[in-house]
């Protein structure tokens, strides 16, 4: 394929890795899993709830209530609202960075074979399954959110992996036919000659690549400045963090935040 439709073949690796643009290095760590439901925030130990906080204010440390003098009530209700808007924060970035790999793959498989056709529907129905289970594994309802224990150096590594081998892979068994619908529709130009054929589409190829490539950046850029948001977001909580070791006993051992303070290198 990469010698006889270079063109094609590039476009469809540049949307493949769209979310390259955006990996940013955010040196924090959640070294607990944690789950964001309406009415309480829970922190997870080997699959334990170690510390829970009800309504931002009242606060279980391994099942049991921990009585709060009203400055450390003020940093558990920081903490906690600082975890219920994090959270669902890199839920968008997980799920907004694998979606832009997906619609750019759509479009350009669209593009080729045409909108609606046979071979393309058949692909938006395995992007739009693997959409609902990337979702799943973030989101238990609208208003409910889970993280596993993550090192968020690297967002591509971490939520993009997986879904990028995955596009790959039906792209891959989808390539044969994506092939016949391109020749299919350079043998029904008007053109008199193949040359010309081949040209007119190599000219429409291109033109698709630049607007392709113009879509993906502004969005991946929009993303990383959301990224470097976050880890920055992130870094200030874990000082919250650490003053409600410094005055709550029962948690000092807690530690749900690693983090270093990181400079974003151009």
């Amino acid at each position: 394929m990469n010698a006889k439709y270079p063109l094609i073949a590039g476009l469809i690796a540049s949307s493949l890795y769209a979310t390259d643009v955006y990996a940013e290095h955010c040196n924090v760590n959640f070294n607990y899993g944690v789950i964001i439901e309406p009415n309480h925030v829970r922190i997870l130990d080997n699959g334990q709830t170690y510390v829970q906080i009800n309504d931002d204010s009242q606060l279980f440390v391994r099942g049991r209530e921990v009585a709060l003098e009203s400055h450390q009530t003020a940093l558990v209700s920081d903490f906690s609202k600082g975890i219920r808007s994090q959270v669902p924060e890199i839920v968008f970035i997980a799920i907004e960075g694998v979606e832009i790999g997906l619609k750019a793959v759509n479009k350009v498989i669209g593009g080729l074979t045409g909108e609606n056709s046979a071979s393309h529907r058949k692909l938006q129905e395995k992007f739009d399954d693997m959409q609902m289970r990337l979702r799943k594994k973030f989101n238990h309802s609208d208003k409910s959110y889970y993280i596993a224990p993550q090192d968020f150096d690297d967002f591509d590594e971490i939520f993009a992996g997986e879904f990028e081998q995955e596009i790959e892979e039906i792209v891959s068994e989808s390539i044969g036919t994506i092939l016949m619908a391109v020749g299919e529709a350079m043998a029904n130009r008007d053109e008199d000659t193949i040359e010309q054929r081949v040209s007119t589409y190599d000219d429409k190829l291109e033109h698709m690549g630049e607007e392709l490539k113009l879509e993906i950046g502004t969005r991946a850029n929009r993303l990383e400045q959301k990224a470097e948001q976050f880890c920055q977001a992130l870094a200030d909580l874990d000082q919250v963090e650490a003053q409600m070791q410094l005055t709550i006993s029962a948690l000092n051992e807690f530690n749900l935040i690693s983090s270093q303070r990181h400079s974003h290198s151009e």
